[in-house]
């Protein structure tokens, strides 16, 4: 993730929806691709205040109604209501409890990260409206406990799994509050869990589909193993029942990724996007110099991304934190990882190459 520069010459985040030091409004805009200062013209119409841009742009409907954005529309006659990551929304959380505002704000700050990198891979995604197939969409839900009873057992139809199916994501929004993800965290033995590694994790089921599904099936099933056998069910079910094998981190990134071919192809992309995040942003802070994630050799990558994650761990473990990047890049893991690198320059728009 890179800074910006507002107008007052005040350093930028991604997430700011003002500036801290001269007090203008901030926000994404999508002419430019970057955080901008708002320059107010009129009747909700703003002028990017990029001087090599100046598009005229409106904010996000949920920028100005639902304060769980910050992004912005191009002025175009009449502008959509919703911006290029809002859009693909099919259900939001029930507004009428308070917690779930904060929670959906965390969410879509999550998601328009995820965006931010797919669309610095150039990686292609649509919505229905758009005719893109499959379309992409996203549906953030809680888990269905009647009001009048105050504890019960609840039954498989009436919890909320994150997880894919055809192109529709859906996360459950009890992941967004840090105190019940921490703890899913401690009882599942993870490393980290996070939001944005949601993300990242079940898009890798989307681009399964849309990339590999019957069109590099064959180098698929060569590289992660074959996907049709034994079933997922089945699979699932081992999984389980018996965990990952003892010896599971010589082969693959993650615990989860031994469960199943998808799910190593899903983990290993999600790598991959955690590894072209880390490296967008150390090299934007010069901590390594690596202008161009699509075009940079893997090895190349890989390497940087080990100096960067050495400093960074040995940084929190100076603070008292969890290390910032627990993985383990092994031969085995950097090899899939280079399908996944291949796949997605052969299928960037960035490149030319529209898939």
């Amino acid at each position: 993730m890179r800074t910006y520069n507002c107008v007052c010459g005040n350093t930028l985040f991604f997430e700011n929806t003002q500036c801290l030091s001269c007090g203008q409004e901030v926000g994404w805009c999508p002419a430019c691709a970057r955080i901008t200062t708002l320059v107010n013209q009129s009747d909700g119409v703003y002028r990017c205040g990029n001087s090599s841009c100046g598009a005229a742009l409106a904010k996000c409907h949920n920028y100005v109604v639902e304060e769980v954005c910050n992004r912005c529309v191009i002025v175009e006659g009449d502008p959509p209501a919703l911006c290029d990551c809002c859009v693909y929304n099919d259900t939001i959380p029930d507004l009428s409890l308070d917690e779930n505002r904060g929670k959906w704000s965390r969410l879509e700050a999550a998601k328009r990260r995820l965006f931010y990198t797919l669309n610095l891979l150039g990686l292609p995604h649509g919505t229905a409206a758009s005719g893109f197939d499959p379309p992409l969409a996203f549906d953030f839900k809680a888990d269905s406990i009647p009001s009048n009873e105050f504890w019960r057992t609840m039954g498989a139809e009436e919890r909320v799994y994150t997880g894919h199916a055809d192109g529709k994501i859906t996360i459950n929004i009890r992941e967004a509050d840090p105190a019940e993800r921490e703890s899913i965290r401690i009882d599942m033995n993870e490393a980290h869990r996070t939001l944005i590694g949601h993300f990242r994790h079940e898009i890798g089921h989307y681009y399964w589909d849309l990339l590999v599904k019957g069109k590099r099936e064959n180098d698929s099933v060569r590289i992660f193993g074959n996907h049709e056998n034994p079933t997922y069910a089945e699979a699932l079910d081992r999984h389980y029942k018996e965990g990952a094998p003892a010896d599971w981190q010589q082969n693959f990134i993650s615990a989860y990724a031994t469960m199943h071919p998808w799910e190593d192809f899903a983990e290993t992309f999600a790598a991959y996007l955690e590894l072209t995040s880390v490296l967008d942003t150390a090299s934007n802070v010069g901590f390594v110099n690596i202008p161009d994630v699509l075009t940079a050799d893997l090895d190349e990558m890989v390497a940087a991304n080990r100096k960067v994650s050495v400093a960074m761990n040995e940084m929190n473990r100076t603070m008292g934190l969890i290390d910032f990047y627990p993985k383990l890049l092994v031969p085995p893991v950097v090899e899939k990882m280079r399908f996944v690198h291949e796949l997605v320059r052969a299928s960037s728009s960035v490149s030319g190459q529209v898939a």
